[in-house]
């Protein structure tokens, strides 16, 4: 949880920083989740220096998509491995 807490604190900070509403850094952490992501949010707000909200909101969604892609991935090994595990059985 701290480290969920500290990875909100400086995401906000990064946006307020760039001129944006606290507001918008709140949902911004809020949607993307995990320290991990919003870790990633952080370094895209420090080396691109959006100017605009749409990008920060596009690249938030980019990154979410991302993640769930992973997690789709992941299931799928999960579930493959189980079904060669299956087939793979010596059935005696």
């Amino acid at each position: 949880m701290k480290e969920w807490t500290s990875a909100k604190n400086r995401l906000v900070s990064e946006i307020c920083h760039l001129g944006f509403p606290e507001e918008l850094g709140n949902e911004v952490a809020r949607n993307l989740g995990s320290p991990k992501a919003m870790e990633r949010m952080i370094s895209y707000l420090h080396y691109v220096k959006p100017k605009k909200a749409e990008l920060i909101v596009d690249e938030m969604l980019a990154i979410c998509s991302e993640i769930e892609a992973w997690r789709e991935k992941k299931e799928s090994q999960r579930a493959n491995a189980k079904y060669n595990e299956y087939m793979n059985r010596d059935w005696e």
